[in-house]
């Protein structure tokens, strides 16, 4: 912890309104550390976590709802640039399936994935879940560009057992490619008009791979467009650990990471939860977030960043978590409504350490995210530490 969190915790104490007496500070130990959310002496106690059970899808027209869940994405109207598109998938070097949903199996579809390249899926006319035996791993050296497409049609699943796809180019075991894994140009892995259901992980797994129920992506570039993420899980408790749905790190030269057209939770039975970050968390990685819902996601941790005395630590930003020195965040033409932290950041928690970092909110509605510790004073929603005010325009933020 840095030495400027007591004098930041007070100044941010003495700004806020009495019905939010709770401040905090982050700073972060970098390398996939988080920062810090220090609180005062006579901090409340806060609400105990919930301890929820895990349960045993050009630019294309978004995905249409299947079996009665929610549609991937928000009819925002924000632009998607070209290079946040859905990727070409006319030559795929992997097609899985020969048009029966038995001939789509986790086998195949594990295989797929460790071959890179291209990668689509005939599993006949209707939809179908592929329930994962084993998490799915990219090769870095299968690239430089990994699709998976999923059709509209393709549901992973997790099983509530384990995460359903994992890319880092820090773990030997996946390959080498680089003598600076930490920040290379590939693999460049897109997925698209995919569902995530059930993904869960705990711990820390090979080459510091924490959080990320869903997908855990450090090094090279991710983009998702299109996709649903739902259930997803990783730890309940912990100041360092977050992305119940997607965790990102290193991502190559900080480009941002772009989220399009894509919905994360969606219906009260849906959500995401994890310590932090139920839905996206990241040390030092932009975000570009378009068009997208972010629903019921929970961030379940309690105590904060360090753990205050007697707590394990945890439990900020409901949707997103943001964390480390120079990043930046866009939320635009989303919506974001129903998310819940136990400490700071219903919605949103953004803390550069350094305050280079930058927030802009634009044609967006964030409303209803409850921050039962902390947030920012005028930002319902929202905890901020960053370079001036948050750029805000078009958007309505209510409590």
């Amino acid at each position: 912890m840095h030495k400027e969190t007591g004098n930041a915790m007070r100044t941010a104490w003495h700004g806020m309104a009495l019905s939010l007496i709770l401040t905090a500070v982050l700073s972060a130990c970098g390398g996939g550390s988080s920062g810090s959310d220090g609180t005062s002496s006579n901090t409340p106690t806060p609400n105990p976590a919930p301890n929820p059970t895990p349960n045993p899808s050009p630019n294309p027209t978004p995905n249409p709802p299947t079996a009665g869940l929610p549609a991937a994405g928000y009819p925002g109207g924000a632009a998607v640039p070209s290079e946040a598109q859905a990727e070409d998938v006319s030559s795929p070097r992997t097609i899985i399936g020969t048009g029966t949903a038995a001939s789509c199996t986790s086998a195949a579809f594990v295989a797929a994935v460790a071959k890179g390249g291209v990668i689509t899926f005939n599993c006949g006319s209707e939809p179908v879940t592929i329930t994962l035996l084993e998490t799915a791993k990219i090769v870095n050296n299968t690239g430089p560009k990994i699709v998976i497409d999923g059709g509209g049609k393709v549901t992973l699943s997790g099983a509530g057992q384990r995460r359903i796809l994992y890319m880092n180019t820090c773990d030997p075991a996946q390959g080498w490619t680089t003598s600076h894994c930490q920040n290379q140009d590939h693999p460049q892995l897109t997925l698209q008009n995919l569902t995530f259901v059930d993904g869960a992980t705990s711990g820390t797994n090979a080459a510091g791979a924490n959080g990320g129920g869903a997908v855990f992506a450090r090094g090279g570039r991710l983009k998702i467009v299109n996709s649903r993420f739902f259930r997803n899980q990783c730890d309940a408790t912990g100041p360092d650990v977050g992305g119940g749905a997607v965790r990102a790190l290193s991502q190559y030269e900080n480009l941002p990471l772009y989220v399009v057209n894509s919905t994360f939770g969606g219906r009260s039975d849906l959500g995401n939860f994890c310590s932090n970050g139920a839905a996206l968390s990241s040390i030092g990685v932009s975000f570009t977030v378009i068009n997208s819902l972010f629903t019921h996601n929970r961030a379940i941790g309690v105590g904060a960043n360090p753990a205050r005395s007697g707590t394990p630590g945890g439990g900020s930003g409901g949707a997103i978590y943001n964390d480390g020195n120079t990043f930046h965040l866009r939320i635009q033409g989303s919506r974001m409504t129903n998310n819940t932290a136990n400490e700071g950041g219903g919605a949103i928690f953004f803390v550069s350490n350094d305050r280079s970092g930058t927030l802009g909110i634009t044609n967006s509605s964030l409303s209803a995210n409850t921050s039962s510790g902390f947030e920012t004073e005028g930002l319902p929603g929202i905890f901020y530490l960053g370079n001036g005010a948050p750029q805000i325009s078009g958007s309505t933020l209510q409590p």
